[in-house]
C-alpha cells in the first residue's frame, strides 16, 4: 500500500523535504501517521514494501522514517543519495547498517515509542497483580469483615500477618517468562524484567539477532519449549491468518499446572472459552487480558463470569497503551516525527546513533 499527502510548503529551503515511512501496521496507524506530520513535510508512506519498492522510494528522500519495517543495508543506503536521516520508531536497530550509513554521511536514530512502553510496563503489573492474588485480597481489605477476628492496634509488638489467611501467594521474582510475539514490546518488557532475576524466554518466526539476545537477556525456544517452561506465558501476538486463535486449549494443556496467561496481543489470537475452561479447571492458575475477540467486552465474554466469581482474573479495557495527550502535540503519531523536525531546524538530535 502506498498512502501520499502532499502539502505545498510557503518558503521552500533548499533541501528537500520528502520523507518516506515505512511501516507494517495497518490503514488506521497510516492515516494517524499522515494526519500528525507536520505540514512542511510531504510524506510517502509504504507498508511493508519489498527491497525494489524502498530503493525507488528513497531516491528523491531526504528523511526515512521506520517503523517495524525494511532491512536498510548496505545495497539500499548507496542508491539514496540525498538521504540525510534515518529515524527508527523503537529500540530495535540491528536492520540497520550503521557502518555503511555513517560512510554515507546519513543520520541515525532511534525513538522509544511511549505507547510501546506503556503496555510493557502494564504487562508488569499484570504480572504481579496475578501473582499477588490483587483482586482477591483488596477485596478482603474493602470489606474490613468481622470475620477475620479482633482488630487490635498495631505496635512493635502487635501486627497480624496474613490475618486473612491467604496462601498461594508468590512473587514475579526468579520466575520463568515466556514472551510470544516477540517484538518492540516485548524487548521493552525483558529490559524492564532485568534485575528481577526471571528467566526471559522468547518465540517467534524468526528469532533474533544473537547480539540483540544479549543486549535484552533473552533466549529463543520452541513453542512447545515456552509453553512448557513458563510460568507467565506473555501474548503479544499480532492478528493475522496464521495467529487467529493459535493459543487454544492444546497450548494451555501444553503449560505447566499453576502457571499464568497474560495477554496485550490481539485479542483475537486466543481462545477466551478454553482459556476460562483451564482456569476453572485448576491448570491455568489466572489470566490478565487486556484485550479481546469482541470490543467493547460482551455481556458473555468467558473470563468476565470467571472474574465475577472471584477467580484470578484480571481484565482491563485495552487501556495499555495509555491514553491519548490532550495536547496533540505530545500524541505518539506526532512525536514521530521530532527528529526531522529537529534536523530542519538545526537542533540537536535525540537518541542518536550515527
Amino acid at each position: 500500500m502506498n498512502n501520499q499527502r502532499t502539502f505545498a510548503a510557503e518558503g521552500e529551503i533548499e533541501m528537500r523535504k520528502l520523507v518516506v515511512f515505512t511501516t507494517d501496521r495497518g490503514e488506521y496507524h497510516q492515516q494517524a501517521a499522515l494526519q500528525a506530520a507536520p505540514l512542511e513535510l510531504e510524506v510517502c508512506m509504504l507498508r511493508a514494501p519489498d527491497k525494489t519498492e524502498l530503493t525507488d522510494a528513497l531516491k528523491d528522500a531526504s528523511f526515512l522514517i521506520s517503523e517495524r519495517s525494511g532491512v536498510l543495508d548496505r545495497d539500499v543506503l548507496t542508491r539514496a543519495p540525498n538521504l540525510k536521516l534515518i529515524q527508527r520508531l523503537g529500540s530495535l536497530t540491528f536492520d540497520i547498517d550503521l557502518e555503511t550509513a555513517a560512510e554515507a554521511g546519513i543520520v541515525v536514530c532511534y525513538w522509544p515509542v511511549e505507547n510501546v512502553i506503556r503496555v510493557a510496563e502494564h504487562i508488569v503489573l499484570q504480572m504481579l497483580a496475578l501473582t499477588k492474588k490483587l483482586g482477591e485480597v483488596e477485596k478482603i481489605a474493602l470489606e474490613a469483615s468481622l470475620e477475620w477476628g479482633e482488630s487490635k492496634r498495631t505496635d512493635e509488638d502487635t501486627f497480624a500477618y496474613n490475618w486473612s489467611g491467604r496462601s498461594g501467594i508468590g512473587q514475579l521474582w526468579r520466575k520463568t517468562v515466556g514472551i510470544i510475539g516477540m517484538g518492540e514490546i516485548g524487548v521493552e518488557l525483558a529490559r524492564r524484567l532485568q534485575g528481577w532475576g526471571c528467566e526471559l524466554l522468547y518465540h517467534k518466526r524468526k528469532p533474533l539477532p544473537a547480539a540483540v539476545e544479549k543486549d535484552v537477556g533473552i533466549n529463543y525456544v520452541k513453542a512447545e519449549d515456552l509453553y512448557a517452561r513458563s510460568d507467565f506465558l506473555v501474548n503479544l501476538l499480532p492478528y493475522s491468518a496464521a495467529t487467529d486463535m493459535l493459543l487454544d486449549k492444546n497450548v494451555f494443556r501444553q503449560m505447566k499446572k499453576g502457571s499464568y496467561v497474560v495477554s496485550c496481543g490481539s485479542g483475537s489470537t486466543i481462545d477466551e472459552a478454553a482459556l476460562a475452561e483451564a482456569i476453572r479447571e485448576g491448570r491455568i492458575a489466572g489470566a490478565a487480558m487486556d484485550t479481546f475477540e469482541w470490543e467493547p467486552v460482551r455481556f458473555d465474554e468467558p473470563l468476565l463470569a470467571l472474574a465475577r466469581e472471584g477467580y484470578n482474573v484480571l481484565l482491563t479495557p485495552h487501556t495499555a497503551a495509555g491514553t491519548i495527550p490532550e495536547n496533540q502535540a505530545e500524541a505518539p503519531r506526532y512525536q514521530d516525527y521530532t527528529n526531522v523536525k529537529r534536523f530542519l531546524d538545526g537542533k540537536e538530535l535525540l537518541y542518536r546513533l550515527v
